[in-house]
């Protein structure tokens, strides 16, 4: 992947309308996870295309979806928290459906689809292992799954800063296998709650989420296996051929 400089001296950074701080001509010594920022261009078609609200922009509404959505990027695609611009290092903390609070660098480490798939469920009801998970294979599963891309939106903000309450839609299309199930063309989706404490910088302190991962992973896990629908296809087919009924 072209580094940083290379895209911006080719003239294809356009900034981004839904995330600050992505292409930042001042950010020359960032460090991204593969080599240069990333664009967003799928996503935000299928944003545009499947939200339920527009806006205003300037509105608390738009920046606090915008705020989410950078933060978002810098935790998928920068490697240093020294570069994050969304959040208070020091301070910032994650908690996800009541559970214990993650640190920066430990959310950092994980990728946003392990921290949030956490559980602390018996092994036999973990659809989803995060801790057998890296950041890399996590992202690969949803990446893989979801094409198009995992599209956020706010869909209401109860109260402004501090401490921000709002509520959220996060859904994609299962246009391909995860975790060794077949795809199924169909919306993916679930809602949810958080909270952003923030510091008079607009930065966030504390973050936390609560939501059904039930929702999600019952969608992702409704179909049967690839190799299970490669049999009953092969079976059917088989039987097509072999009983005079069926000719």
């Amino acid at each position: 992947m072209a580094t940083q400089e290379e895209v911006a001296s080719a003239g294809k950074i356009a900034g981004d309308k839904y995330r600050s701080f992505l292409y930042d001509e001042a950010e020359k010594t960032t460090h991204w996870r593969h080599g240069g920022p990333p664009t967003y261009d799928s996503v935000n078609q299928l944003f545009e295309q499947g939200r339920t609200k527009v806006w205003p922009k300037g509105s608390l509404e738009e920046t606090v979806q915008n705020a989410i959505k950078s933060w978002e990027m810098e935790l998928s695609h920068k490697t240093r928290l020294q570069d994050f611009k969304t959040i208070n290092p020091e301070k910032f903390k994650l908690f996800v459906n009541g559970r214990e609070g993650l640190s920066a660098e430990e959310t950092l480490s994980l990728g946003s689809y392990n921290a949030l798939l956490k559980s602390s469920l018996p092994e036999e009801f973990k659809y989803y292992k995060a801790d057998e998970e890296s950041f890399e294979s996590s992202h690969e599963a949803f990446r893989s799954a979801l094409p198009r891309g995992f599209a956020w939106e706010v869909i209401k903000v109860y109260t402004g800063p501090p401490e921000i309450a709002f509520k959220f839609r996060h859904w994609g299309f299962f246009e391909g296998p995860f975790k060794g199930h077949a795809p199924t063309g169909k919306i993916v989706q679930f809602y949810g709650l958080g909270t952003l404490k923030v510091d008079e910088s607009l930065r966030v302190e504390e973050v936390e989420i609560y939501y059904d991962p039930a929702e999600l992973l019952g969608d992702l896990l409704s179909s049967g296996t690839i190799d299970d629908s490669s049999k009953t296809s092969a079976s059917a087919s088989a039987t097509a051929q072999g009983c005079p009924f069926n000719k």
